[in-house]
């Protein structure tokens, strides 16, 4: 799997490199966030911490409804709600990637869903997610970023 981060407005920093995901893959309606499983990502049985897989579903969804078609501008969303449902474990060391879809909304609220695979094609996870976007992101073209 290709790790090559995108970073589109030098937006890293915060709690995206505390996590230490990354955007890989972001067009019209879809996006890909990967991430190495390291022993921090853990919960107290050794595996992956089902906070950091709700992450990554929460930020593959977020992006796959915020792409931007005018590259000095911007998107920006909230989310209003997300689900996860956790089906199998992430092993420390391995890259795990969300893909992510938009699938539905208006002009001020969208929906998407994304799935987590494991290195081997396993799911590990999915979830959906509500989202709301803020003012001046309600077309492709954004906003001044």
């Amino acid at each position: 799997m290709d790790q090559t981060a995108i970073d589109p407005h030098g937006l890293s920093g915060g709690f995206r490199d505390l996590v230490g995901y990354r955007l890989l893959r972001w067009e019209e309606g879809y996006a890909e966030v990967g991430l190495l499983l390291e022993a921090h990502h853990r919960n107290r049985t050794g595996v992956l911490h089902g906070g950091v897989l709700a992450t990554l579903i929460d930020a593959a969804c977020g992006y796959a409804g915020t792409w931007c078609s005018v590259p000095a501008n911007a998107r920006r969303a909230f989310t209003l709600s997300l689900t996860s449902q956790f089906i199998a474990a992430g092993q420390i060391g391995e890259r795990i990637l969300a893909k992510a879809t938009r699938t539905g909304g208006g002009r001020t609220i969208y929906f998407s869903s994304a799935e987590v695979f494991g290195e081997d094609g396993r799911l590990i996870g999915r979830g959906d997610g509500t989202f709301r976007l803020k003012r001046g992101s309600e077309t492709l073209e954004g906003a001044p970023a």
